[in-house]
């Protein structure tokens, strides 16, 4: 098809006046948030079409991506098992199989497998399909799961008997998926969502094999800001109703060997006040900011006196270690602590005999502790990666200070090493005169220059902290001559609380200019030019795409924004929208003046203006509960309309996926060649 046959989609537009505080913003894509319209189906498929249309030269390109990445994988592969309760845990995926298989072995790893769920057969004819929120019984024989085949996170809890293999025939509609059990074997707590806003705001008592609508509901969290869950403590003891928002967290304690009790208040909500607690000898150890401790300090308390004023400190407050979180064991606590920009697991015994670091040796990499539910163990287990070394499972003996492998990622395919490649920080200045950390990695081979094609990704948003981590299917880009970075931008809690306070609510200019220094370092280094620069992100990170190009379009020759949350201001003004009132701690509430002023400043879809714009790719999916499939594409039909230049903007709407896009492990990778191969093939065409 020639580019004169390629009919570009230009939506339809129908004017509506948005007014608050005196100030009327005239939306003319405000109709394509009705997907119950035909014309709004229509639009997107026109869009998909589109989009077809101007990447069939790269579908071949494409699908040798995705073979190439595919490549990479080892198909019959299997985590390392894990035991809980005298049994081990595994999860296992065979050759061209999508979806994992849950198993486990009595006592020993050469007993008999016993599959708990083949997801590959679940998931017959569903074009999406995940399980999630595996929960076994304390007598391990049932096991609670939840399924969703939308992927809006609305999931059906159900129940498996494990000696019978039969299903009981209850289902629990809308919600998280995950389920509590007490120590009778019979009782489980849930948590039910909101089927409009998809908060989850109930919390319900359910006994197994009756009718879900004679369900108990033990807790109703009111405030929309809070959302609310259940689990149990790693001791056993206690079950746990949490509440949580962006900046107060509240806790109900009750022991799991009552399960019709009431449960009681740990500490009252307080506006700024976080804590977490996990249960130990008689003692809950709170991990909180109380007493303006910003990076966090942990504190304990007995389990019968647990209000604030009983806490005392057993790590006190640094201001320059930020305390992420801790692990519990028999004979020692593990601490997990972020310093630099670096994660540290630090190790200290109870009796005090002991207090250590594990040695980690890269510039930049990314370090963590893996799920650990057995508490008698002298072996902790973490995860480590960076982004030369793939992903290992390392278990660490506290006794004896060695350290056994249990797994490193394999890359398949013969071509890997390590060693081919270097990794390395730098610092970049903003415009306010902060560092701001940059990862960066390429081929040894490929020395950086103005001609380098460089791939930057960022998010910056909610203290989430992206690390420099390994990536296989990145590879396909690295060995085609690319360098990929991270801009480690405020926003996130990279180098501490205040990291994340300074890219929120009134700062948060500070996350999009942060990116543009980042990427103008990167360019007056020589590591790359303007004509060879890329940026990605996806969503809190997709409305970074649309900010940094409103400000600064010409530093980039292409955007990736997947899944962009860009229409911030008519967004956050909806709070029947999920997710917008628990939010208004992270962006700011614009029903009042000065949030809503400043918002405007940023909100991609209402800054943009008729100028040059880069290539652009932006995707998105249908049943997106989280940034809601009109944002990107309302966002689309007022670049078409309005940008000067005659660059590549095209949409991909997934008709059947969600915010997480495709469930199978082997889709997923489609979607990375799709993206992947936007940008390579701009570099081979320009």
């Amino acid at each position: 098809m020639s580019e004169i046959e390629i009919r570009v989609p230009l939506a339809e537009k129908i004017e509506k006046k948005l007014e608050i505080h005196g100030d009327v913003r005239i939306d003319n894509y405000y109709w394509l948030n009705d997907k119950e319209n035909p014309k709004v189906i229509d639009y997107l498929n026109d869009e998909n079409s589109y989009y077809d249309a101007k990447t069939s030269h790269t579908k071949q390109f494409q699908e040798e991506l995705f073979e190439e990445m595919k490549s990479r994988i080892k198909e019959d592969d299997e985590s390392v098992p894990y035991k809980k309760n005298g049994y081990y845990y595994i999860t296992r995926f065979e050759i061209g199989s999508q979806y994992p298989i849950y198993t486990r072995k009595k006592e020993s790893l050469d007993t008999i497998e016993e599959v708990l769920f083949d997801v590959n057969k679940l998931a017959e004819g569903y074009n999406y399909f995940k399980l999630a929120g595996l929960s076994v019984s304390p007598n391990n024989k049932f096991v609670a799961f939840g399924i969703d085949t939308v992927s809006r996170r609305q999931y059906t809890l159900q129940f498996k008997n494990l000696e019978t293999g039969e299903v009981f025939p209850e289902k629990i509609e809308n919600t998280t998926g995950s389920a509590s059990w007490s120590t009778d074997n019979k009782t489980v707590f849930y948590a039910l969502k909101n089927p409009t806003s998809l908060r989850s705001e109930k919390i319900f008592r359910h006994i197994l094999g009756t009718d879900p609508s004679l369900d108990i509901e033990v807790y109703h969290e009111s405030e929309e800001a809070f959302s609310t869950y259940v689990y149990r403590t790693k001791s056993d003891q206690y079950l746990i109703i949490g509440s949580h928002s962006t900046v107060s967290t509240e806790y109900r304690i009750l022991e799991a060997d009552n399960p019709t009790g009431e449960f009681r208040i740990f500490q009252p909500r307080e506006r700024d006040l976080e804590y977490n607690i996990a249960h130990y000898n008689g003692d809950f150890y709170v991990l909180t900011n109380k007493d303006d401790a910003t990076n966090f300090k942990l504190m304990k308390t007995s389990e019968k006196e647990t209000l604030k004023e009983n806490w005392v400190d057993v790590i006190p407050h640094r201001s320059d270690v930020l305390l992420e979180d801790i692990s519990i064991f028999k004979d020692f606590l593990v601490v997990e602590e972020r310093s630099e920009g670096l994660n540290k697991i630090r190790i200290i015994r109870w009796d005090n005999s002991e207090d250590f670091y594990l040695p980690f040796e890269e510039e930049t990499y990314s370090a963590g502790v893996y799920y650990n539910p057995e508490f008698d163990t002298n072996v902790i287990r973490y995860g480590y990666n960076s982004m030369t070394t793939p992903s290992s499972v390392i278990d660490f003996n506290v006794d004896t200070k060695t350290k056994e492998i249990k797994k490193e990622q394999e890359v398949l395919g013969g071509k890997f090493d390590k060693n081919n490649y270097i990794s390395e920080r730098y610092w970049a200045t903003s415009k306010d005169g902060t560092k701001i950390a940059i990862s960066l990695v390429h081929k040894k081979t490929s020395k950086l220059s103005k001609n380098t094609p460089l791939l930057l990704y960022g998010y910056g948003s909610y203290g989430h902290t992206i690390d420099a981590g390994f990536s296989s299917t990145r590879l396909s880009l690295l060995d085609r001559g690319w360098a990929f970075a991270i801009a480690h931008v405020r926003g996130s809690e990279y180098l501490g609380r205040n990291w994340y306070e300074d890219g929120k609510l009134l700062n948060k200019l500070n996350t999009f200019y942060d990116f543009i220094d980042c990427s103008k370092f990167l360019i007056e280094q020589g590591f790359t030019s303007k004509e060879h620069l890329y940026a990605s992100g996806g969503s809190a990170g997709g409305l970074l795409m649309g900010a940094i190009i409103n400000i600064h379009p010409e530093l980039y020759n292409g955007i990736i924004a997947s899944v962009p949350f860009v229409d911030v201001l008519t967004t956050m003004l909806d709070d029947s929208i999920p997710l917008t009132t628990g939010e208004y701690d992270e962006w700011g509430n614009p029903n009042e003046i000065e949030s809503y002023n400043y918002m405007k400043l940023y909100s991609p879809y209402d800054n943009v203006k008729k100028q040059n714009y880069p290539n652009m790719l932006v995707t998105t999916g249908l049943h997106d509960s989280q940034v809601q499939y009109f944002e990107p594409a309302k966002w689309v039909a007022k670049l078409r309309e309005l940008k000067t230049d005659k660059n590549i903007l095209i949409m991909h709407t997934d008709m059947e996926a969600g915010h997480g896009g495709a469930s199978g492990r082997f889709d997923a990778l489609k979607e990375i060649a799709r993206d992947y191969s936007f940008i390579i093939d701009l570099e081979v065409t320009q």
